[in-house]
């Protein structure tokens, strides 16, 4: 006899709840893990471990007959693997830099509800409890208010893997005197959003921040006769469209942010790419100690010489001293037409001794050397098997 719906969803639902009382679980052992690599002082992650362990799992599966997909095992403990690496990471961060209040203010870009807003929250929420939320209407108000001490922190959005850099921002880590504590990396998923059930053959309007148009636009093609109205963000987007309450228009933006202004998703999905990442940098007064047990990141500002094979040149020291390089970015210099100047992201942590020999060795193949900021970077690459 088969079992009652109802009754199916109860076994269901009391599962869950065991999965999370593991997971909870495993998630206060990592705690135990941290404290045993503060006094050994090992690095934080051990990607082969981490490896063995999931090959491991899956080989458990299978002599079990658990009938579990091995891409599905691994996706799940990925995940897991990157919480404890997490928390490991924010344990001896916390310790290092105990100016860390219970309350902080942050500063991001739009209202409640926009992907800044969201990336924010993630940020705060692993190392504090209360979050005091500083809407702002450009990204310059942001380095404004952590200038002017309003702030604690800004957040900001550096890149993404559908519209790449966002210059705008590097232009104005140019002229600040903030530095780089953090960054991060948030999953951009856009989707229509409107009062109703429209169809979408009746929207002619469609509203959004020029990113999310730009990073959607294969959909808006397929569009009959759409007109296009930027905002200042998605958040505002949103807010405007609920606020109108037409039939047709409708916002481009992300589902948490759309329930905020009571609005519904018409469709969703509508980004070129699939894997929508936008990756956000945190900017404060004062530099952070990073732990050299953490996989760090230091962001540089450089200029060299107009001869040929001086950027070469300076590049070939982080391969000199086995210095990973992440990011090169260039951007004009204003007032000086054909000039450029190259934001450098290199793996690397500025306490280090090579570290300092490197970067003392850059200097002879620079005209000008800025360290931007060398922050903990948290995005955990999972460990492949």
């Amino acid at each position: 006899m088969a079992l009652d719906l109802t009754e199916i969803r109860q076994q269901i639902t009391q599962i869950d709840r065991n999965l999370l009382k593991l997971l909870s679980e495993r998630h206060r052992l990592a705690f135990d893990v941290v404290r045993s690599k503060e006094v050994t002082q090992k690095a934080l992650r051990d990607v082969e471990r981490e490896q063995q362990l999931l090959q491991e799992l899956v080989r458990f599966a299978e002599n079990e007959n658990y009938q579990l997909e091995p891409q599905y095992i691994t996706q799940i403990f990925q995940k897991i693997i990157e919480d404890s690496v997490l928390t490991q990471q924010v344990y001896l961060q916390k310790k290092l830099n105990e100016q860390r209040e219970r309350d902080i203010h942050i500063a991001f870009l739009g209202k409640r509800g926009s992907y800044s807003h969201l990336a924010a929250r993630n940020y705060a929420t692993r190392y504090q409890e209360q979050l005091i939320e500083i809407s702002c209407s450009s990204f310059e108000q942001i380095f404004e208010k952590v200038q002017s001490g309003e702030a604690d922190y800004g957040v900001l959005p550096l890149e993404n893997t559908t519209s790449g850099a966002i210059n705008e921002v590097y232009d104005l880590l140019q002229h600040t005197e903030l530095s780089l504590v953090g960054e991060l990396a948030y999953p951009i998923k856009h989707c229509v959003l409107v009062n109703g059930q429209e169809d979408l053959s009746q929207i002619d309007t469609l509203y959004s921040h020029p990113q999310v148009i730009q990073q959607c636009s294969q959909f808006i093609r397929e569009l009959d006769r759409v007109h296009i109205e930027y905002c200042e963000s998605s958040s505002h987007a949103m807010q405007l469209v609920s606020s109108l309450n037409k039939p047709n228009i409708a916002a481009l933006g992300n589902e948490d942010g759309g329930k905020l202004y009571g609005l519904t998703v018409l469709k969703s999905g509508i980004a070129n790419q699939e894997n929508n990442i936008t990756r956000f940098i945190v900017i404060a007064k004062n530099p952070v100690v990073v732990s050299p047990q953490i996989h760090t990141k230091t962001l540089l500002l450089m200029t060299t010489s107009q001869q040929a094979g001086s950027l070469v040149d300076a590049l070939l020291v982080f391969k000199k001293h086995n210095i990973n390089m992440t990011k090169l970015e260039s951007r004009p210099i204003y007032g000086k037409p054909w000039e450029e100047m190259f934001y450098l992201e290199v793996e690397a942590n500025i306490n280090n001794p090579d570290t300092q020999a490197a970067f003392e060795e850059l200097k002879q193949y620079s005209n000008f050397l800025k360290v931007l900021g060398c922050y903990p970077s948290e995005i955990v690459k999972p460990a492949k098997v």
